[in-house]
């Protein structure tokens, strides 16, 4: 087994050879506008897998298809010629799905806006059922005696640290003793 990093740099020479072969070399007049968009070498480099996109319908998809077929043996031999490597993959030519896909969310994204916006019309004019604020608040108290509890309660706290205190230097002479 090769190594993955290697496998992973041989994809990417693969995929460069590939692309300018295609573009200087290849004179099929049915090879349409062909992009390589990603290749897979596996991980004992024999096989390796070129997604490709074509620009135009499904006849030029099919027609480009055919001549990259036919053009395999070509592009196998380039490729050996410039890696170098003993054993040269065997080339698969996979039409890549992703402008499919990529158009499929775009007209997702687009329905979900145009229900956002309805959504938005809708607020518009609403108006609610009850109480803007229907969560009960505290009542608030006008007594200046605030001021006076506030500190009875610290006077409170301060006796409960003082005893605190106390117990904790018990706690240390019986320690010590």
């Amino acid at each position: 087994m090769a190594d993955a990093a290697r496998a992973r740099r041989l994809a990417v020479r693969i995929r460069q050879i590939v692309s300018a072969t295609i573009e200087m070399q290849i004179k099929d007049p049915r090879l349409g506008m062909v992009t390589i968009t990603d290749s897979r070498v596996t991980s004992d480099l024999r096989e390796a897998t070129l997604f490709y996109t074509v620009y135009g319908d499904a006849e030029a998809a099919a027609d480009s298809a055919a001549a990259l077929a036919s053009a395999t043996g070509v592009l196998r031999s380039t490729v050996g010629k410039q890696t170098g490597i003993k054993f040269v993959p065997t080339l698969t030519f996979v039409s890549d799905a992703v402008p499919e896909t990529a158009r499929e969310l775009d007209e997702a994204l687009e329905r979900a806006r145009h229900a956002d916006e309805e959504l938005a019309r809708a607020r518009a004019g609403a108006a609610y059922a009850g109480d803007a604020d229907p969560y009960r608040k505290p009542a608030v108290d006008d007594d200046t005696d605030d001021d006076a509890h506030d500190t009875d309660a610290h006077d409170t706290d301060d006796t409960d640290d003082d005893q605190d205190d106390d117990v904790l230097a018990d706690d240390r002479q019986g320690s010590a003793r």
